[in-house]
C-alpha cells in the first residue's frame, strides 16, 4: 500500500528534478577487459562468474532522451546509475523486491519522459498543479509520520513484555476440550403431491419424470418451533450425561442423528484452544478445570454447545509468546498514538450531504453483522 501510494507522488517529482538538470548524469566506465577476463579466468568452472554492478555503473538508459536539445542520435541518451536508482527506490520502499524494482524502473523511465513533455507544455503552471503538490506533500508528510509511530510503537522492552504476560497470563493459557455441537433444529422433509401426469402431446420421458417426481413443502412455523425445543431439550439431556462421565464422541454422533443430518458427526477433540480464540460468550470455559463440564451454551444462529475441559496449561514465556507480546503491545500503541489524528471533526452536511454509510466499530469476537442477524431470527 505505501509503495502503490507513494510510487506517482514521489516519481513524478522525482522526475521533475531530474528532467531539470542541465546536464546528465555521467555514465559509468566499463571495466577494463583484462579485468572481465581475469575475473573468469578465477570463477570456478562449475559456476558462472557473479556480475557485480556498482553504485556508479548504469543500471538504466533511456535512449533518445536527454536534456541537452543539441544532443542527437547515440549522444541523446540519460543514464540512471544504480546509486540514484536505489535512493529512490529505498525511500518509496526499503528492501524492494527485484520484481517491484524493475516494475520501479518501467514506471520511472515512463513518468521521467511524460513528466518533461508536460513541464513543456506548461501544465505545472496551472493553478490547479500547486494544490496537487500541496496535497501531495500533505500526503507524503502523513505517511511518514505514521511510519515513524510504528517504529516508536515497536520498541517493546523485555520488560514491557514481562509485565505484560504477568498482568494477562490468563490469556496464555492453552486448553484441550472435548466439544458436543447440538444443531439448533433438526432437519424436516414434507413431501408434497406428486404432480399430475403430463397431458397429451407431452413426451414420453416427460410423463415419465412427472409421475415420479415428488415436491417438498417448506416446514410450518408450528414444525420449527417445536423442531428447536426438542433440540434445546435434547441438549440439557446431553449435557447431564456428559457430567456424568459418557463419551463425548457418542453423544456427538447422538445429536447429529437426532437431527437427522446425513454424513459422520465431526469429532469433538479441540486442542490448543486459547481464551481468546474463542466466541466471547464461550470463553468462561477456560475456567473450569479438568473433568468438569460446562452449561448448555445457546447460539441462536448455531445451535448448542457443550464443553468438557480435558487439560489446561498455562504456556511459558518462550520466543514464540514473547513475539506474540511485542506485536501486541506495539499494535496498541500505534492504535493509541494515532487516537489523537481521527475523529472530533465536524462537517457541513448542507454542502456534503448526510452520512450515507457511517463507519461501524468492528463487531466482538463470535458476533454477526446486524443484517445476518436479521437473516436468522432468534
Amino acid at each position: 500500500m505505501r509503495f502503490q501510494s507513494l510510487v506517482c507522488l514521489l516519481l513524478a517529482g522525482l522526475a521533475y528534478g531530474q528532467a531539470a538538470q542541465p546536464a546528465t548524469p555521467p555514465a559509468a566506465t566499463p571495466p577494463a577487459v583484462g579485468a572481465k577476463a581475469e575475473q573468469s579466468a578465477s570463477a570456478p568452472a562449475d559456476k558462472a562468474p557473479e556480475v557485480k554492478v556498482g553504485p556508479d555503473d548504469t543500471v538504466i538508459t533511456l535512449k533518445g532522451f536527454c536534456a541537452d536539445a543539441k544532443q542527437q542520435g547515440d549522444a541523446c541518451k540519460t543514464v540512471i546509475s544504480r546509486a540514484q536508482f536505489e535512493k529512490l527506490a529505498e525511500s518509496l520502499q526499503p528492501g524492494m523486491s527485484p520484481a517491484i524494482r524493475r516494475q520501479l524502473a518501467t514506471a520511472y523511465s515512463r513518468m521521467l519522459r511524460m513528466s518533461t513533455a508536460a513541464e513543456k507544455r506548461g501544465l505545472d503552471k496551472q493553478p490547479k498543479f500547486d494544490e496537487m503538490i500541496y496535497f501531495a506533500r500533505m500526503q507524503i508528510l502523513s505517511q511518514e509520520l505514521s511510519r515513524a509511530l510504528q517504529e516508536d510503537a515497536g520498541k517493546v522492552s523485555d520488560s514491557d513484555i514481562e509485565d505484560y504476560y504477568k498482568k494477562n497470563e490468563p490469556s496464555y493459557e492453552q486448553a484441550t476440550f472435548a466439544r458436543i455441537f447440538v444443531p439448533r433444529a433438526k432437519q424436516i422433509v414434507n413431501p408434497g403431491v406428486k404432480p399430475k401426469t403430463a397431458a397429451k402431446g407431452g413426451t414420453q420421458a416427460g410423463a415419465k419424470a412427472s409421475a415420479t417426481a415428488t415436491t417438498y413443502q417448506p416446514p410450518t412455523e408450528a414444525q420449527k418451533k417445536a423442531s428447536e425445543e426438542a433440540m434445546t431439550k435434547l441438549a440439557a439431556g446431553l449435557r447431564a450425561r456428559a457430567a456424568k462421565g459418557e463419551d463425548p464422541d457418542k453423544l456427538q454422533k447422538e445429536a447429529y442423528a437426532a437431527a437427522g443430518l446425513p454424513g459422520n458427526a465431526p469429532s469433538t477433540k479441540m486442542e490448543r484452544v486459547r481464551r481468546t480464540t474463542l466466541p466471547a460468550n464461550h470463553q468462561a470455559v477456560m475456567d473450569l478445570k479438568p473433568g468438569d463440564v460446562s452449561e448448555v451454551i445457546s447460539d441462536p444462529n448455531s445451535g448448542h454447545y457443550i464443553y468438557k475441559l480435558v487439560s489446561k496449561e498455562t504456556l511459558s514465556l518462550d520466543d514464540k509468546v514473547k513475539t506474540e507480546i511485542r506485536n501486541t503491545i506495539s499494535s496498541q500503541r500505534y492504535r493509541d498514538s494515532m487516537q489523537g489524528f481521527q475523529g472530533n471533526v465536524d462537517f457541513n452536511d448542507a454542502y456534503f450531504g448526510p452520512t450515507r454509510n457511517p463507519a461501524m466499530p468492528p463487531l466482538p469476537r463470535g458476533a454477526k453483522p446486524p443484517a445476518q442477524q436479521a437473516e436468522d431470527p432468534d
